[in-house]
């Protein structure tokens, strides 16, 4: 719990056990601790020059712990500060880089990871850049990642970002395959199934993409892709294969379960018919005898239904799932 301001575990369990004795010999907290002497003092010698121990002046050889409220409110307080400071650097950097890469080279729009572990960091490094939203496609190969288990997940969803993942069906019959979705459906990502995906893939925030390279036995390599027209075209992919995918559900007695995603129903068919008859939306509420903003409403549902943006992409959505027939 103490690691945060730079106590290892041993040193944490020197101070909480110094803190409840109020002061010790090393001897005795050795004793407690079921550590050597030696480690005992080192222990203390570090809490010594953090300021949350100091040694007996009227007893040589005896410690006495620094008051928690005060010792650790000055630390946390120059952890913060030091925080802050990282953080405006931080900010001036991506202001910096945002102003030299208002028009980047096209060579400076990809680039090329090799390695294993190289790959492994840079997949885990996008997610805990990310801040919004990670989707990702998932086979049941893995090579130098492991589909859905790594801890940057875990510390991605905790802070908040949203995780849409679509796994191949091969993954369900993975060795870890159902515990690893049962964990991302307990953190409440949203996982689909397909029989397969067209290809590994992981987009975050929309502003950076990572595609395998490598072929079969080759060492592995990804793309790791910037902003740009190809960019879009990845987060096109994956939307086009989520809109297929099944929902994944976390059932009674932790059992998986595929739901079919749920269609427009006979109004929503209605208002759509109607739009794409080339009526307004005042036209279509008069004439469905609806409110204005249940009709915008429902167009919103219809379009999120769809995994579209514009009314344009919702229309050629409609025809091609056979929510209307073409006149």
């Amino acid at each position: 719990m103490l690691g945060a301001i730079g106590l290892d575990e041993r040193q944490e369990s020197a101070y909480r056990a110094l803190v409840a004795l109020g002061a010790a010999e090393v001897s005795d907290l050795a004793h407690r601790l079921a550590l050597p002497e030696l480690d005992t003092e080192r222990a203390l010698r570090h809490l010594e020059s953090q300021g949350l121990a100091a040694q007996s002046s009227a007893r040589m050889g005896r410690w006495v712990a620094a008051p928690p409220g005060v010792a650790l409110g000055a630390l946390l307080t120059q952890q913060r500060h030091e925080l802050e400071q990282a953080e405006r650097a931080a900010s001036l950097l991506a202001r910096e880089y945002r102003t030299e890469a208002t028009e980047p080279a096209v060579h400076d729009l990809v680039e090329v990871v090799t390695g294993a572990s190289a790959v492994t960091h840079r997949f885990l490094q996008l997610q805990l850049g990310a801040t919004d939203e990670v989707c990702a496609l998932v086979t049941g190969k893995p090579i130098a990642v492991s589909g859905m288990d790594n801890e940057a997940e875990a510390q991605a969803a905790e802070r908040g970002v949203r995780y849409r993942v679509v796994v191949e069906r091969d993954v369900l019959s993975l060795p870890t395959g159902l515990v690893e979705l049962s964990a991302a459906l307990g953190r409440h990502e949203e996982i689909r199934v397909v029989d397969r995906v067209p290809t590994k893939l992981v987009v975050a925030d929309r502003t950076l993409a990572m595609i395998p390279l490598s072929g079969r036995n080759a060492e592995p390599a990804a793309l790791v892709v910037h902003a740009s027209g190809l960019l879009e075209s990845l987060t096109g992919l994956f939307e086009s294969v989520w809109r297929e995918a099944l929902p994944l559900r976390l059932g009674a007695g932790a059992r998986l379960t595929e739901e079919e995603v749920p269609g427009p129903d006979p109004v929503d068919l209605e208002v759509l018919s109607l739009l794409l008859a080339g009526m307004t939306d005042a036209t279509v509420a008069k004439q469905l005898d609806l409110g204005l903003r249940t009709v915008q409403r429902r167009v919103k549902g219809l379009m999120e239904l769809a995994g579209v943006t514009t009314r344009l992409q919702l229309g050629w959505h409609a025809y091609e799932k056979g929510w209307v027939a073409r006149r």
